[in-house]
This record gives C-alpha cells, sequence and structure tokens, in this order.
C-alpha cells in the first residue's frame, strides 16, 4: 500500500511532519527521539537511500538526470556486498516492473550520486510464486547510467551491513523514505514491535505512499528490516511493517551478492 499506486509526473507541495515525543533512544539505538518525523538531512547516511524511478518514459529518467522533479513512487538502500552494485528494496516495489533507476540521495529534482539502471532483479520464491506479505523483501543489481567514471554505487555513497535474524525491538531503527509527494525524503526513529510471528511494526508518522522500500537501519549500521509486508507496508501513514528478516531473506542476499 505504500508503494505508491502510479508513478507521479510531478511532485506536490512539501509537508512537514513532526510529532512530539519524550523518548530518547538508548545507546545503540537509531538516531533521535522516537516517534518523530521530520525532512532527512543530506549525510553520509541519507546518500546510501535513494527513491525508485520509472524510466520508461513517464517522466523520471530524463527528468532526474536533468536536474527537474520525476516520477518516483518506492524507496531503496544500498547493501553491501561483494561486487558493491547492490540494492535492497521491497518485492513489490520491483514485481512487474521494468525499466527502473535507483537515485540514492535524490533532492530537489536533483541526483547528486548519478541515476543507477536497475540490471537485475530478485524476488524470493514466496512473493514470486503467491505474493506472500511473509516474503516482501528483494534485491536489485544496479549498473551507472552515466557521471561516476565507472565506479559502483557502493564506492560512490558506501552501504549497509544486510543483517537477518536479529531480534525484534532489540535496538531502535531509523526508517528513512520517499514520500510519493517529495522531492526530499523523511526519516524518523522508532522501536519496532513484532506484529505475529514474520512480520514487525514500527509507529512513525507521516509515511506515506513511496516509503514502501526503505530501510530500518539499527545504531550499528545494519538493514534489520525493510518498509514492506503486511498489507505492502501498512493502510496507513502512521504504523509501517516489514518482513521479520530471517532464513529466506539471508538465502536471497547470498544469491543476489554472488555476482554475474
Amino acid at each position: 500500500m505504500k508503494r505508491s499506486p502510479r508513478p507521479r509526473a510531478a511532485l506536490l507541495g512539501v509537508v512537514l511532519l513532526a510529532v512530539t515525543s519524550a523518548s530518547e533512544a538508548a545507546a545503540g539505538d537509531g538516531h533521535g527521539p522516537l516517534g518523530v518525523t521530520v525532512v532527512a538531512g543530506p549525510t553520509a547516511g541519507t546518500a546510501r537511500v535513494g527513491a525508485l524511478f520509472d524510466a520508461d518514459g513517464r517522466g523520471g529518467a530524463g527528468g532526474t538526470a536533468g536536474g527537474s522533479s520525476g516520477a518516483h513512487f518506492c524507496t531503496a538502500s544500498v547493501v553491501r556486498s561483494p561486487e558493491r552494485d547492490l540494492i535492497v528494496t521491497a518485492a513489490h516495489c520491483l514485481a512487474g516492473q521494468h525499466a527502473l533507476l535507483f537515485v540514492p540521495g535524490y533532492r530537489d529534482g536533483k541526483a547528486p550520486y548519478g541515476a543507477w539502471k536497475v540490471e537485475r532483479d530478485f524476488l524470493p520464491g514466496g512473493w514470486a510464486h503467491g505474493r506472500d506479505e511473509d516474503s516482501d523483501v528483494a534485491f536489485a543489481v544496479v549498473g551507472e547510467t552515466g557521471g561516476q567514471g565507472g565506479r559502483r554505487v557502493e564506492d560512490v555513497v558506501g552501504g549497509n551491513r544486510f543483517t537477518t535474524r536479529t531480534d525484534v525491538g532489540a535496538t531502535a531503527v531509523t526508517v528513512t523514505g520517499y514520500p510519493d509527494s517529495r522531492d526530499t525524503p523523511l526519516t524518523c526513529t522508532g522501536r519496532p514491535r513484532p506484529d505475529g510471528r514474520n512480520q514487525q511494526r514500527v509507529d512513525c508518522p507521516g509515511l506515506g505512499g513511496g516509503t514502501s522500500g526503505s530501510p530500518w537501519v539499527n545504531g550499528f549500521g545494519e538493514v534489520v528490516g525493510v518498509l514492506g509486508g503486511h498489507e505492502e507496508g501498512g493502510v496507513t501513514d502512521d504504523i509501517s511493517y516489514s518482513v521479520v528478516l530471517g532464513a529466506e531473506a539471508a538465502a536471497l542476499y547470498r544469491e543476489a551478492a554472488s555476482g554475474p
């Protein structure tokens, strides 16, 4: 549900979201007070998070590369891999899609670290064969589209560790993503809670359509969740879900990271 149902050719006005909270993250947790959503500043961490664009002639490719707003509809982030060319997102963001671009650090209609073409995607069997919400995580290999001198995306912006089998809620996580109504990312720190055996949820206001695929990064720089899962990420802007990353996600990462 938090995938934009249709990529937009124009971006809407800016709405700054904030909810007061007295809770503070503990040592080893994500940054900042819990449950507050704000505009994400341009940092080394947010440079690894980017918007996914439809490059199929509906405003995404040329607009982004040329410095104007385009049609982004999901979020993805760079994760460490031997080939240094891997991003993670939600499976429902990649399933059935063609000609996509990943734009890390996208801000104000510009692509400060280049636009990277999605060359191969990796979907788990549970999603590919039945759209199982407990399998809503995916990886993609990206290749350069120009401007970075032949370097891989991880060489340019770095990457977070992709980590499975962590205890839900052991630390707070920082969720950063691109609502489809904005040309700057939002970020929020919250403490996940279990939602059944295979899902986890975090309470963060204002994470609406377009934030599917947003990484959940703990204070140790590890991706321990990806916004998606139940109801493709949630039916309200204030509660977001992720698959609990376990054996299936670990196997999929190994396959995607193994190279050609």
